[in-house]
């Protein structure tokens, strides 16, 4: 990040140059293709002798402009956005591995992530090894002559765990692998991973980048050798952010720190009355004192997210009766939302695992996921506490 701006300033001063009509807020650029002056300018662009954008699936306005947001959110070097989250996961460790290439991944990992892992990459010949969120220092046990990725997110998808990217950072540099860390939950006003030695950053803009519901993108971003690898793959496979979509996420970046805070402010008041709540067994939030990796998530977040974790006493059925009786919150695949959004991943999301697969990921029955929203806290609290019961 630029020393001599602030978070909130370089998301609301980075922008693309202004055009002849000096416009104040960055236009739309809804349009497929460029024109050029002339055959030599067309052909030292094909070259690229030049930067200049040539067509919108490689480049776009709005979609640089997103893309440098990021980049100097994150401390990055270079990015490439893509019209989903998933389309960012896919895209990066498709262009940077090969046939018979090794990743080690953390076993809490997003579903469709999982899947890409088991059921798509091995056709492919690309296997993948798992550590459990607890067992860190097992991770060297797995590293291969042929692991090229070590993968994780943090906090995770759903359980709200920690991952200690600092150590995860010391284990790539040791074996020299590429460290790849999905930050969606935090963004980069919460937590930035290459700060502890990740080469690339994936997010989801999907959720609290965009925080409202409105569409969908995708970015990464990291060391402009990777970056470039990716852009490459990607110009020639198609998965690009329309420029509209860009355009409202750029825009929505703008607000992200003044959301942010206030989704961890309600966050965090929404755990402390769960976990005083006789109908809960477990809750998990970064920032309570009682999160197992509390002292990990002090250490590498500024807050502790909009996502908190709960075991509702009597399994499934009680999960599923819990969501039938919610009121004010919405039921959603989502996160991220202005609107508090409540699942429950066995009954859902994760019901398809069997219960093994689903503890190993920290799931059990009763959890429910909160994506707490900017609702009113006290609106929101009357409301899950209904649902609970007395």
């Amino acid at each position: 990040m630029n020393d001599q701006e602030n978070f909130e300033t370089l998301a609301v001063r980075t922008q693309i140059e202004r055009t002849q009509f000096l416009e104040h807020s960055t236009p739309l650029y809804l349009t497929s293709s460029f024109v050029f002056e002339d055959a030599e300018d067309m052909r030292a662009s094909f070259a690229e002798e030049k930067q200049r954008n040539i067509y919108s699936r490689f480049t776009n306005p709005n979609t640089s402009e997103f893309v440098e947001k990021v980049c100097k959110m994150e401390g990055a070097e270079s990015g490439y956005a893509f019209a989903t989250g998933m389309s960012a996961v896919f895209s990066t460790f498709a262009a940077l591995l090969n046939a018979g290439d090794h990743i080690v991944s953390s076993r809490s990992v997003f579903g469709s992530t999982h899947s890409m892992f088991t059921k798509f990459l091995p056709k492919w010949n690309i296997e993948t090894s798992y550590f459990k969120i607890n067992e860190v220092d097992k991770i060297e046990s797995l590293i291969q002559p042929n692991t090229k990725i070590l993968y994780a997110e943090s906090p995770t998808n759903p359980a709200v765990d920690i991952l200690d990217l600092e150590v995860l950072g010391q284990i790539a540099k040791k074996y020299n692998l590429l460290l790849i860390i999905d930050n969606c939950f935090a963004t980069p006003y919460l937590q930035n991973p290459i700060k502890f030695g990740a080469d690339l950053v994936i997010h989801s803009a999907t959720k609290l980048i965009d925080g409202q519901g409105r569409v969908l993108g995708g970015v990464t971003v990291g060391r402009a050798d990777l970056i470039r690898e990716i852009y490459l793959f990607s110009r020639n496979t198609g998965p690009a952010l329309s420029p509209f979509n860009a355009w409202v996420l750029s825009k929505s970046l703008e607000t992200l720190a003044v959301r942010v805070d206030k989704h961890c402010d309600n966050a965090f008041k929404v755990a402390k009355f769960l976990e005083n709540h006789k109908s809960t067994n477990l809750v998990k939030y970064p920032f309570l004192p009682s999160h197992p990796q509390y002292q990990i998530a002090k250490k590498q977040m500024k807050l502790g997210g909009n996502v908190v974790a709960f075991e509702v006493k009597g399994g499934i059925q009680a999960g599923r009766d819990f969501l039938n009786r919610i009121r004010l919150c919405s039921l959603s695949a989502n996160l991220g939302d202005t609107r508090t959004i409540v699942t429950h991943p066995a009954s859902t999301t994760h019901s398809k695992l069997s219960e093994a697969d689903r503890l190993e990921t920290g799931i059990t029955d009763g959890l429910v996921r909160i994506s707490v929203g900017l609702e009113n806290v006290d609106d929101i609290i009357n409301d899950l506490e209904q649902a609970l019961g007395n």
